[in-house]
């Protein structure tokens, strides 16, 4: 029999779109199915699955961010009838991803066509949604709990166990087993990979012994900077903001990163580190996340309490009108919305408003990827698009990096490390278009591990 072969699809030369296709046997069986988020690249959202989606045995999904489920429907859409697995609490967060993903495309696609419309432009497919909500029910009706540490049958000759990643709630990495006898090859695959110590979910696993190993390298060229207090840096940031009565407009992930955010928030205003001030969770998904931390404690670290994400002062904002209402509240307030790089949902909105006054801050807590709005405007851009027009950017910008849900690039190497014996090979991705190829030479060298940047679309033999 042959050996198994990988095929990166994406997150190859890139940090988002996650799609790794795994084949043996005349089997198919694909670890994420995500979206492209670099604008350059969303484009290619559109393309047809190949190959096609009703060859594909199995999905598996390291977890529940958009860059990693977000093409799941469209994906069901074009053909695929078997099951996407995943832990218990991805399969909670992932329906809720997909379900806001689909609206805000609905939204843009509405609002595009209408503006276009206007100016006499022609329609493209950029006027569509990927998908809708019909196609996220398919999607989310395909969905199959699994177990950490549980063996899953995927295949024949196919099988997936699943770790603690300690990124967000319910991440994973996934060691698949493919083939028999000489031919057996386990490829341990990284998904993203969280730091040790989060307040909110555990530390990456230790895990078993593989051939090959495919790791996320976000972070492969940088080391975060220390960060002893998390807490001293937001109270950096966010003090001299509310002495001058400004907003804190703050871009934030809706999965774990605001959760997060609200849980040291909450320590501070406890603490009285922060003056009292309406805190805004102005993103529906971000909310609905908080019951899945509820309902969902064999996903969290030792000695979480759903309870430390509540405080006086914080509301829940419902609708958009009450969305609307907050741009026409002075200040201080924080308003922590969606997405984290800026590239829709509320945020943007919000930004309209507040760009232009020099008392407001733009707090970054998150990764900003190449092409971004948010990487535009903590690069110091004095000018950016939005809705269409040009905006001036005279708040002040900050960013607390101690919030990173990736482990850098000692972080990385040290996972690998700690694996019980070195794989045979290494294959680099979601890195930048040269994050990747480094990281991949520095394995080589530190390890003595042959190590390579995933092209995509090139088929690898695995050793």
């Amino acid at each position: 029999m042959p050996t198994p072969v990988l095929t990166c699809l994406g997150a190859a030369g890139t940090v988002t779109g996650s799609r790794h296709l795994l084949e043996y046997n005349q089997h198919r069986v694909l670890i994420d199915c995500g979206l492209f988020q670099e604008r350059h690249l969303q484009a290619h959202n559109f393309d047809a699955f190949n190959p096609p989606a009703s060859s594909l045995d199995a999905v598996l999904l390291t977890h529940g961010h958009l860059d990693h489920c977000g093409l799941l429907p469209r994906l069901v859409a074009q053909g695929f009838t078997g099951r996407v697995h995943a832990t218990s609490a991805t399969c909670a967060i992932a329906p809720i991803v997909m379900a806001d993903s689909a609206r805000l495309q609905m939204e843009d696609a509405k609002f595009k066509q209408k503006r276009h419309a206007k100016e006499g432009r022609e329609a493209t497919h950029g006027y569509a949604p990927l998908y809708d909500d019909e196609d996220v029910q398919a999607a989310v009706a395909r969905l199959a709990p699994a177990v950490i540490g549980q063996r899953v049958s995927l295949a024949p000759g196919i099988e997936a166990v699943f770790f603690h990643a300690g990124h967000i709630l319910g991440s994973a990495s996934i060691a698949v087993t493919a083939g028999t006898g000489a031919d057996r090859r386990t490829v341990l695959f990284s998904g993203d990979l969280g730091r040790r110590h989060n307040p909110l979910v555990p530390d990456p696993a230790i895990l078993q012994d593989c051939d090959a190993v495919v790791i996320e390298s976000t972070y492969g060229d940088r080391l975060h900077e220390p960060t002893a207090d998390i807490g001293s840096a937001l109270e950096a940031a966010i003090a001299p903001a509310a002495k001058r009565g400004g907003v804190v407009l703050v871009p934030c992930f809706a999965v774990e990163r605001a959760q997060e955010l609200l849980w040291h928030l909450g320590r501070l205003f406890r603490a009285k580190r922060l003056p009292p001030m309406p805190v805004h969770l102005d993103s529906p998904m971000a909310q609905r996340l908080l019951e899945v931390f509820r309902t969902h404690p064999e996903a969290t670290s030792l000695g979480f309490s759903a309870a430390d994400l509540d405080f006086p002062g914080l509301h829940l904002t419902h609708g958009q009108e009450e969305s609307k209402q907050i741009n026409e509240r002075n200040g201080p307030m924080i308003v922590i919305a969606g997405s984290g790089m800026c590239t829709g949902g509320r945020i943007k909105h919000h930004l309209a408003h507040r760009l232009g006054d020099a008392r407001n801050l733009v707090l970054f807590v998150g990764y900003q990827a190449d092409g971004t709005l948010g990487r535009q405007i903590l690069e110091g851009r004095k000018r950016v698009r939005l809705f269409g027009g040009e905006r001036e950017v005279n708040a002040q910008i900050a960013q607390v990096r101690g919030f990173s849900g990736h482990a850098d690039r000692d972080e990385l190497l040290g996972w690998l490390e700690r694996l019980p014996h070195r794989p045979r090979q290494v294959v680099v991705v979601h890195g930048g278009a040269t994050v990747s190829g480094s990281f991949a030479r520095l394995v080589n060298e530190r390890l003595h591990v042959p190590a390579q940047a995933a092209v995509a679309g090139v088929p690898i033999a695995l050793m």
